[in-house]
């Protein structure tokens, strides 16, 4: 494949590129590249504005209220606007239950739901693992009994991510007890206000509050939000999971954080020298660069390859971005020594005025590199993935 910009794609990554330093808040930028929190209204004000220029759906068709871009010009616009600070994109609503409402969902769900996910106008979060159900979800045991034009759902999900700020909830649910395992499931649309919806919170090893646990106990959900047809569930999911995988990816993010690195090389010094000076530390660096310069690659040839329609290379590019991410998280922390671990949240986010000039990005390199653990578990763990690429790649 040619790997070299075409006079419009780079014409294109610089409309991206001013776009960005000319609207993101520079509040936002400061949180996202000093690693502090960031809070429902940091995300929502974000979508809005790209909502306003046209681009609040990068990867969606035009016909429902997308872009319409193709692979390179959303590569284009993720890494552009990870390099100048913006948040991620919130995927449970662009990048997973919208593909899927578009290709299963009825004309009335589409019609209500997809426009109101562009703005955020609507928080999604995502109901499939449960205790002693996460990387097998078939065995699922929350449960939804029809009655009369309701389902009665009962049973726990958790690690549901920001499930605080959440409005809906697409759910895997077992509708049919006697059916096999896969057979018997469903997805549903629930309304995150009903009666009988309990959020808790669950800390992380970086002290936040991104996973929760969701309690459904009788909660009256119409058939209406029934996603598809009931006992279908399986195929839904794995459709999903297939977007969130290539999304787990993170090249943008992976960008940003070398840049990251780099700088803490350059900043911090040793022996009165830049710790960049150190051939360690500048090899260390050069390999995680040469293996994001490679995950990109691969993106590019997926992307190409299958369209829209990830297959079971996305478990490929699963596996490698949570890796790299994960390489990255423990470089920063090795740079930053031990100046990563005395990490305060309330000092991290307080302000300037008050508390002398404010961190910096080592402060926060501890909490980044625990929080980082997660991504080899999230979307299928990496040994799910593996066996995924064994049966339908290599036909083992």
């Amino acid at each position: 494949m040619d790997l070299s910009w075409t006079p419009e794609e780079r014409a294109f990554r610089e409309s991206v590129r001013a776009f960005a330093q000319q609207n993101l808040p520079q509040t936002i930028r400061d949180k996202v590249l000093k690693h502090q929190r960031l809070h429902r209204d940091d995300y929502v004000q974000w979508h809005r504005i790209l909502a306003d220029h046209g681009w609040g759906a990068p990867t969606w068709p035009k016909e429902h209220g997308g872009t319409g871009w193709n692979a390179i010009e959303r590569l284009i616009f993720e890494v552009e606007c990870f390099k100048a600070g913006a948040p991620r994109l919130l995927p449970f609503g662009l990048s997973m239950i919208g593909p899927v409402l578009m290709k299963f969902g009825s004309a009335e769900q589409q019609q209500r739901f997809l426009p109101r996910i562009i703005r955020v106008d609507d928080w999604w979060c995502q109901g499939y693992s449960e205790p002693g159900s996460g990387s097998d979800l078939a065995s699922l045991k929350t449960r939804a009994e029809r009655d009369g034009d309701h389902y009665v759902v009962n049973g726990q999900k958790t690690w549901t991510t920001l499930a605080q700020y959440a409005d809906w909830m697409f759910c895997l649910v077992r509708t049919d007890m006697q059916a096999k395992p896969q057979r018997g499931i469903s997805m549903l649309l629930i309304d995150m206000h009903s009666p009988g919806v309990t959020v808790r919170p669950i800390r992380t090893l970086d002290g936040g509050h991104d996973v929760n646990e969701v309690w459904l106990e009788d909660v009256r959900v119409p058939v209406a939000n029934l996603v598809g047809e009931a006992g279908h569930g399986w195929t839904y999911a794995k459709y999903l999971l297939g977007h969130e995988r290539t999304g787990i990816a993170g090249l943008g993010h992976c960008y940003r954080e070398l840049g990251v690195v780099k700088d803490m090389a350059m900043r911090l010094q040793r022996n009165d020298k830049p710790l960049f000076e150190d051939t360690r530390v500048r090899d260390r660096i050069s390999r995680v660069e040469i293996d994001i310069m490679a995950l990109e690659m691969l993106l590019l040839r997926v992307a190409a390859a299958r369209g829209d329609a990830p297959g079971p290379e996305a478990s490929i590019l699963k596996i490698r971005g949570s890796e790299i991410q994960q390489d990255l998280a423990m470089l920063q922390m090795e740079i930053a020594g031990p100046d990563a671990w005395p990490y305060d949240p309330a000092w991290m986010e307080a302000d300037a005025a008050a508390h002398g000039p404010g961190p910096d990005m080592t402060a926060a390199a501890g909490a980044g590199y625990a929080d980082m653990r997660k991504t080899s578990i999230y979307g299928g763990t990496t040994e799910v993935q593996k066996g995924i690429i064994a049966r339908m790649m290599l036909g083992l």
